[in-house]
């Protein structure tokens, strides 16, 4: 285990890139909250032009709403997460990685509940609207959960993956996180700067939290690094 000092610089590590990747969000936050500008014409502009799209295709409508409802956090943290931690604790002994995860995807759940009610944002107004969702509309809870979770579960099935896993893993993660992002625009319950706004927060999240975390125990043997990744000096 690390030394106080060095646990201590590892969570400022932490601290520090959270508060980098969290800068745009908030500054996105205030922007949004004025209801005015460039970036709130170019938000209504795009849901009015996405949602267009969207009924004039039955099927990409129905698509895009079972999507929404599986990539819904209550199912994606309460039942996905679980499964994926469960296995890799029992099958593979990844105890550490597993703790890690559960908590960060309980972590980010809370937190970008907590900027909804925070910034307080009406969902897109939208003429024949093709779908309706409660609550805030930012920063995006979909967009943020989708994030944190692939994320946090990549991290955790790391050490189990080869060569072709580790370019084949991330690069559906983040095709997930970008659908999901899509999805909330094409149903017109998120505006683009709301979609922006929580997959920057889950980075930071996730980031964050993983930064600190791998930093604290280094020498876990839980703990492998990603391909390139040093470890950090004692």
């Amino acid at each position: 285990m690390l030394a106080e000092p060095a646990r201590r610089r590892a969570l400022l590590r932490a601290a520090v890139l959270g508060a980098a990747v969290t800068v745009p969000v908030v500054a996105l936050a205030v922007v949004v909250r004025g209801e005015s500008g460039a970036v709130v014409r170019f938000d209504e502009s795009v849901v009015h032009a996405a949602t267009d799209v969207t009924r004039g295709s039955d099927g990409l409508r129905r698509a895009l709403v079972v999507w929404q409802a599986v990539f819904a956090a209550r199912w994606v943290n309460l039942l996905v997460v679980p499964a994926v931690c469960f296995w890799a604790w029992r099958r593979h002994g990844l105890r550490d990685r597993v703790l890690w995860c559960a908590g960060t995807v309980a972590a980010g759940w809370v937190l970008q509940g907590a900027a909804k009610g925070l910034v307080q944002r009406a969902r897109p107004v939208v003429d024949d609207a093709v779908a309706h969702a409660p609550g805030s509309s930012f920063p995006s809870g979909h967009a943020a959960n989708t994030t944190i979770v692939a994320v946090a579960l990549t991290v955790l099935v790391w050490p189990l993956l080869g060569r072709t896993g580790r370019v084949v893993v991330p690069v559906t993660a983040a095709a997930l996180v970008v659908l999901t992002a899509a999805n909330r625009v094409l149903l017109g319950v998120h505006h683009p700067s709301d979609v922006v706004a929580g997959t920057l927060l889950g980075l930071a999240v996730a980031g964050a939290s993983y930064v600190g975390w791998r930093r604290s125990a280094p020498d876990d043997p839980d703990h492998p690094d990603p391909p390139g990744a040093g470890r950090p000096t004692p």
